[in-house]
C-alpha cells in the first residue's frame, strides 16, 4: 500500500468518500495529499460546497404533476 497518492486517485477518494465512509488508511493517504497539493485541495472544497448547496435545496417531486387541465 503506497502512501502517497496521485492526483487521480485522491479525486476518486473525495468523490467516494461523499457517498461512504472512508477507511482509517483512506483517509490518512487523502489527507497527506490534499496536506501537499493546492488544487486537489480546491477540488475537495469544490465538491464540498456542492454537497452543501444540493442539500439546502428543496426536494422536488418527480411525479410529474403539472396541471394540464385546460
Amino acid at each position: 500500500m503506497r502512501l502517497l497518492i496521485s492526483c487521480k486517485q485522491a479525486h476518486q477518494m473525495v468523490s467516494e468518500g461523499l457517498d461512504r465512509h472512508l477507511s482509517l488508511g483512506e483517509r490518512a493517504r487523502l489527507k497527506m495529499h490534499l496536506s501537499m497539493c493546492h488544487g486537489c485541495t480546491n477540488f475537495n472544497g469544490q465538491m464540498q460546497l456542492l454537497r452543501r448547496a444540493m442539500r439546502k435545496l428543496p426536494l422536488r417531486d418527480d411525479t410529474g404533476d403539472q396541471d394540464h387541465s385546460s
